[in-house]
């Protein structure tokens, strides 16, 4: 028996495969069954599960969302949203519309030998073997509702290699734009592998233009080799209209460097949730993010980091800035294995209600199983310093502009750890507006 809130699901997964996706490999085929049937079994969440209490995903069962078609759209009207999300020519640049590769609006330029960067649709016409052993591996899915439906719709998004010993100097970007005439959905998986001691940084950056409702649901697994070195961001300024979950999957070898950067502006509801594993020693692992939600907004910041192995070090700061009637979620465990001796772990959530009606759930958590550590987490929740305020006022700065002020000064910690000209600029431009993607 099916139950009802996933059945509009079932529908859509016939469809795909008697349309569009009807010549697909056979091992892909039956990797979509086996997301849907998980899917099926583990059912939308509820806020009855304890992952899920705060985060009510009721939308995602009352709405009819229909896989993205081909509606079309002006190319005015697609160029100004390119334009919109573009961080520097100079970067590599994948756009992705309604979850599918466009060739179009994408700009690659020369790429070091051995390195590819290409659509997953594409590697998996080009590289179906490796792609079978990437995507049926990932059990993950057996986990999560979320992921097994993204498994289940598998079918672009991006597959970037970098073999051992190579540098990309070019950042990757990846756009995923939303626009559609009906309430619809897309499902990215995107695959990052990098080999020992090679280097490169990737930027996700999601958004779109005003439409009808819109569900997106993400799915990153990011694999480095041995002394490997990865700078992740991700810029999530999608419509309010939009509802938005996404998983990272991380997976660190010896001595590799993980950095990740979460920023998110936009969406009805949004979700990250962000896992990584130490499986090694000498790792360092830094997570830093800033989530800013307004008017009605909910945005749900979740981590997990597994520190496996000994003599590892991983460094977390979320900041919140929570306006209106907003809600926040923060959820960050830090897990320290047995073996894990010599693990040093620093967690802190800190987060400023702007308005008397803003809330914040926040939970740092520390699951301790070694005895030779160093492990600390904390929260706090306040609110701007009325006696800042009052002393730049006193100095002829207006109330508004000392209120921005004091708020970019908060997230500055995390705006600037961000080491890429081009999306820090970004971030301070989207800080220093009232509301939307800035031109900039």
């Amino acid at each position: 028996m099916i139950a009802t809130e996933t059945l509009s699901y079932h529908d859509e997964h016939a469809r795909l495969h008697s349309g569009r996706s009807a010549a697909v490999p056979a091992w892909l085929r039956e990797l979509r069954e086996r997301g849907l049937k998980r899917f099926t079994e583990l059912g939308i969440p509820t806020t009855r599960e304890e992952e899920w209490r705060f985060t009510n995903v009721s939308p995602l069962a009352t709405r009819p969302f229909r896989l993205s078609g081909d509606d079309t759209f002006a190319s005015s009207h697609i160029e100004e949203l390119v334009k919109q999300a573009t961080l520097d020519d100079d970067y590599q640049r994948l756009v992705f519309i309604n979850g599918s590769y466009s060739e179009q609006w994408s700009q690659l330029h020369e790429l070091p030998s051995g390195v590819i960067v290409e659509s997953l649709a594409q590697s998996i016409r080009n590289r179906p073997d490796a792609m079978e052993q990437s995507l049926v591996g990932y059990a993950v899915a057996e986990k999560s509702a979320f992921v097994s439906l993204n498994t289940a719709f598998v079918e672009d998004g991006v597959n970037v290699y970098v073999p051992d010993g190579v540098t990309v100097d070019r950042p990757i970007h990846l756009i995923f734009l939303s626009v559609a005439s009906e309430p619809a959905c897309c499902h990215p998986r995107n695959l990052i592998s990098l080999g020992r001691n090679s280097r490169a940084a990737v930027i996700e950056s999601y958004l779109g233009s005003e439409c009808e409702s819109y569900f997106t649901n993400a799915v990153t697994k990011i694999e480095l080799g041995e002394a490997a070195e990865f700078d992740h961001h991700k810029l999530q300024h999608e419509q309010p209209t939009t509802l938005h979950v996404a998983t990272t999957q991380v997976l660190q070898q010896t001595q590799s460097r993980f950095r990740s950067h979460y920023f998110s502006f936009g969406g009805d509801l949004a979700r990250n949730e962000l896992n990584c594993t130490l499986d090694g020693e000498g790792i360092e692992c830094t997570l830093n993010g800033l989530y800013m939600p307004t008017g009605d907004q909910l945005m749900d910041c979740r981590t997990e980091i597994h520190h496996a192995k000994p003599n590892c070090n991983s460094y977390e700061l979320y900041k919140g800035i929570l306006d209106d009637r907003a809600k926040g979620v923060f959820n960050g465990k830090i897990h320290v294995y047995p073996d894990a001796q010599k693990t040093d772990a620093k967690q802190s959530n800190q987060t400023i209600l702007l308005s008397d009606d803003a809330v914040i759930d926040t939970k740092p958590q520390l699951e301790i199983y070694a005895d030779d550590v160093r492990c600390t987490h904390g929260a706090t929740v306040g609110e701007l310093d009325e006696q800042a305020i009052y002393y730049l006022r006193s100095r002829g700065i207006p109330a508004d502009l000392a209120r921005t002020m004091l708020i970019f000064a908060f997230a500055n910690d995390v705006v600037q750890g961000v080491e890429l000209p081009a999306v820090r600029h970004r971030l301070e431009s989207i800080l220093l507006s009232e509301r939307g993607l800035p031109n900039v």
